[in-house]
């Protein structure tokens, strides 16, 4: 039988389901089957967010998106909510600090060796406005973007006068007098999976820290240095960083694990955390390689979904933020 043409490739297991409602003898006393119910779900999930906005906050706000475990959909996180927060009507500015510069590759955003860079603002005290590149895929949407130049930055920055305020100053002096790109309602920057100068100038840029923690068991240990790591920084460098934001990532309904260590960040952190979660999807890992966000490559998918009812909840808290 061929594949049904509304089954998305993420959920292979959604097939067997169609087949068995298609060949089995109806049962008048059975009750709806999963997929409907699934499907139902997502139909009213869209319904609520094609009727929702996102006021422009009363002041622009920059978060720092970190964690220092790798590969717990930092990057990721950072593409889609800034993808999101801009459909949604916002002005938004990604500053990629990682030398991989994923999250450039991400946007669509050309970050070879000539291109200016995070570097040439953090290092040669060029303008931010210099290095702005708008995503070719989302009005709105702009990108600093990383090169490999990067890399070298860390042992560069060690002799600089003022070495851990250098990207503040700079969006700072941005914001204050803003280029073509207009002044930012957030700006979120991606930061390396460590704690070299480079992460500890995103921390010092931004008031807010947004963590996304994958849900697995290492990610809690993560997170307890991560948590360390900001004391230091709130006490010796900026007293205004906070944790204002986490987010569950690659959520598995399946496992029992995804859901007891959604239940611990909950109880520990029940203010922080979104109810918002991001489920694993084949979607959301395909979309980089296309050089684009999960919104604008599949906006029909699950992952899509989740990503703007995060973006629309981190939103809706800029009013309500503790200080």
């Amino acid at each position: 039988m061929a594949e049904p043409a509304d089954v998305s490739r993420e959920t292979p297991e959604l097939e067997t389901a169609v087949v068995s409602r298609e060949t089995a003898a109806p049962d008048p006393g059975r009750r709806s089957a999963p997929i409907a119910d699934e499907l139902a779900d997502q139909v009213r999930r869209r319904e609520v967010l094609a009727s929702s906005a996102i006021p422009k906050p009363a002041e622009p706000r920059v978060l720092t998106v970190s964690n220092q475990k790798g590969g717990v959909g930092k990057t990721t996180t950072t593409v889609n909510v800034a993808a999101a927060l801009a459909q949604f009507g916002l002005r938004v500015l990604v500053i990629d600090i990682d030398p991989q510069g994923n999250a450039s590759t991400a946007l669509g955003i050309p970050h070879h060796a000539e291109v200016p860079s995070v570097y040439d603002v953090v290092v040669d005290d060029q303008e931010l406005a210099s290095v702005l590149q708008e995503c070719p895929d989302i009005p709105g949407l702009w990108c600093a973007p990383a090169t490999i130049d990067l890399a070298g930055a860390e042992l560069e920055l060690v002799s600089l006068v003022a070495r851990e305020s250098r990207l503040k100053r700079a969006i700072d002096h941005y914001q204050q007098q803003p280029g073509d790109a207009g002044i930012f309602d957030f700006i979120l920057i991606d930061c390396p999976p460590s704690l070299g100068l480079l992460t500890v100038n995103a921390f010092v840029a931004a008031r807010e820290v947004f963590i996304p923690i994958q849900c697995e068991y290492y990610a809690l240990e993560g997170l307890s240095q991560l948590l360390k790591n900001i004391e230091l920084i709130r006490a010796h460098l900026n007293p205004e960083l906070h944790v204002s934001t986490i987010l569950l990532t690659m959520y598995d309904a399946r496992t029992r694990l995804s859901a007891q260590v959604a239940d611990e960040v909950r109880t520990h952190f029940s203010e922080q955390v979104l109810k918002a979660t991001i489920p694993r999807s084949v979607r959301i890992s395909e979309a980089p390689s296309h050089g684009q966000t999960v919104l604008t490559y599949d906006p029909s998918s699950s992952g899509a979904l989740s990503y703007a009812e995060a973006a629309k909840e981190l939103g809706a808290r800029s009013t309500t933020i503790a200080r």
